[in-house]
């Protein structure tokens, strides 16, 4: 009997390994889907005295990207995020999370801008009213200010194409 526990421990665990790999994590499910948006109101980067407040997008659908400087993922995202914002479908703020304020600042000067606001979350509050876990994240916001997407990882040209830009216009009405 003995010689067949560690048999049975490793059919065990290549059990599990293949349930985790079969799992997306870039559709991890929100506590906060269909219920409204936490509002903020924090300072730009890049325009001081200017702060942002998420209420000026009331009536839009608009996308929220949580973002940092120091985030490899968030560069190979990044281009996709200029592509979206020249089509002009809907406003991306970005929200820049335990970061830098300096550095988010030259981040997006070398970059590039895709956000109608880039607003920095240096101590991560507003990026855990959210429920962000790490970067990048990406949630699509409704009409009524609800949360309708939560896009954990990057955004890619595939996931634009096949998540994004159908929920976008379909909130829309287009």
């Amino acid at each position: 009997m003995k010689r067949f526990v560690p048999v049975a421990v490793f059919a065990a665990l290549l059990l599990l390994l293949g349930v985790g790999l079969s799992l997306r994590p870039g559709e991890r499910p929100t506590a906060l889907a269909g219920k409204p948006a936490p509002a903020f109101t924090l300072q730009r980067i890049g325009a001081p005295g200017q702060p942002f407040q998420s209420r000026q997008l009331e009536g839009k659908v608009w996308l929220l990207n949580v973002w940092a400087s120091w985030c490899g993922p968030c560069r190979n995202e990044h281009p996709v995020l200029v592509d979206l914002a020249r089509q002009n479908v809907a406003p991306i703020v970005g929200l820049n999370y335990t970061d830098n304020f300096d550095d988010s600042g030259k981040w997006l000067a070398e970059h590039g801008n895709p956000y109608l606001a880039a607003v920095f979350d240096g101590d991560g509050r507003v990026g855990m009213d959210w429920g962000v876990v790490g970067v990048p994240e990406t949630f699509v916001i409704d009409k009524q200010g609800h949360i309708r997407l939560r896009h954990v990882g990057p955004v890619t040209q595939q996931v634009l194409r096949d998540k994004l830009l159908p929920l976008l216009k379909e909130l829309q009405g287009a």
